[in-house]
């Protein structure tokens, strides 16, 4: 699993609620990871191609965002990483 791997787990456990770019750097960075806009929105975009997001805009305090939203194909994919992660960590720290 790559770290980018990781990222992308975080991101559509959180896009279950709809979640923007902004909202996912402090996200990210309350568990450490420092990111910036160079390095998340590429990867946002990049979810949206496979299909994992879908993205539409809004009008939040009288500024336009992009809202990403978790699609079904997403939902399985996070349910298959989540299993394993889970059987990663397992193995890693002795079940």
């Amino acid at each position: 699993m790559k770290y980018r791997d990781f990222l992308s787990l975080h991101v559509l456990h959180h896009a279950r609620e709809g979640v923007t770019g902004s909202f996912m750097m402090e996200e990210l960075r309350r568990h450490g990871y420092r990111l910036s806009p160079g390095t998340i929105y590429p990867l946002l975009h990049e979810l949206e191609r496979e299909g994992l997001l879908t993205s539409r805009e809004e009008v939040r305090n009288g500024r336009r965002v992009r809202v990403y939203t978790i699609t079904e194909r997403g939902r399985r994919a996070l349910e298959e990483g989540k299993e394993k992660l889970r059987e990663l960590c397992e193995e890693l720290l002795g079940e």
